[in-house]
């Protein structure tokens, strides 16, 4: 991997990616640069990662090939004014931050760029992550295999068109908060039928993520992996049918539908 990658911000997202980047890819570290406000952070970048530094974004503008922009939304604007005259027209602009649009990026810069969104998610922190991305018209096939590639140190990548970005949190970016809510829950039950907290959140915690993997490795329909448990006048589907009597998918899904609503409408804020 030849490109030069470029980080504008190296918040914990930014420095989950080059946590993917040193170990799984092999970059060489010359081929990195990351730019920050403070020094205080940079300080600590170079300590971690020993990559190269530097406090001015057009430093970060004219000489990588691929531009990862990690900082809030609301700083896009002013980041993007920074570098808007010093990028090639070659360059691949990269954001990672809800609800910046590529006509946003398009209208920012001036003109067209070779833009990408991508939408990690926390679990990215620790190499389990879903990446959503979706590229500009400009952005080349090869171009569009580099930065999966960036992407793909992190975890899974899937690509989508624009128009259902606006869905992706709900079903990867917000999930894993319902799922934190479930295993908190199971852990509750346990404790209080007597196991003690910390082996209650293991357990909980590795069902979920053996659940997960099963569906990933054997591509059976989850519905067919729940029947596998189910054993006919057993436990597990008396938990099932209470779990369907008070609603556990009406729940879910009226919390995507709540969660797409609310980001709909914070990218029109943009």
């Amino acid at each position: 991997m030849g490109n030069k990658i470029g980080f504008i911000g190296c918040g914990k997202m930014g420095q989950a990616i080059l946590t993917g980047l040193l170990s799984k890819r092999n970059i060489e570290k010359n081929l990195i640069l990351v730019s920050a406000k403070t020094e205080t952070t940079l300080i600590k970048v170079k300590e971690l990662f020993g990559v190269q530094t530097t406090t001015n974004n057009k430093d970060i503008g004219r000489w990588a090939d691929i531009i990862v922009i990690a900082v809030k939304p609301d700083l896009h604007k002013e980041v993007i004014e920074e570098i808007r005259t010093v990028i090639s027209s070659n360059t691949i602009v990269v954001t990672i931050a809800a609800g910046i649009t590529l006509q946003f990026l398009e209208q920012t810069f001036g003109r067209q760029v070779k833009g990408v969104r991508a939408m990690p998610n926390t679990p990215s922190l620790v190499g389990e992550g879903m990446t959503a991305l979706c590229f500009h018209d400009l952005v080349l096939n090869d171009e569009r295999e580099r930065v999966s590639h960036i992407f793909e140190s992190l975890g899974q990548v899937e690509v989508f068109a624009e128009s259902l970005m606006d869905s992706v949190p709900a079903i990867s970016g917000s999930s894993p908060a319902y799922v934190y809510m479930m295993i908190e829950a199971l852990a509750d039950g346990a404790v209080k039928q007597g196991i003690a907290r910390d082996k209650a959140y293991r357990m909980a915690a590795q069902a979920v993520l053996g659940a997960a993997k099963m569906v990933l490795e054997t591509n059976l329909h989850p519905g067919v992996l729940k029947d596998q448990v189910c054993t006919p006048g057993g436990a597990t589907i008396e938990a099932v049918a209470a779990l369907e009597e008070t609603g556990f998918r009406a729940s879910i899904l009226s919390a995507m539908e709540s969660c797409t609503e609310k980001v709909i409408k914070l990218t029109a804020k943009q």
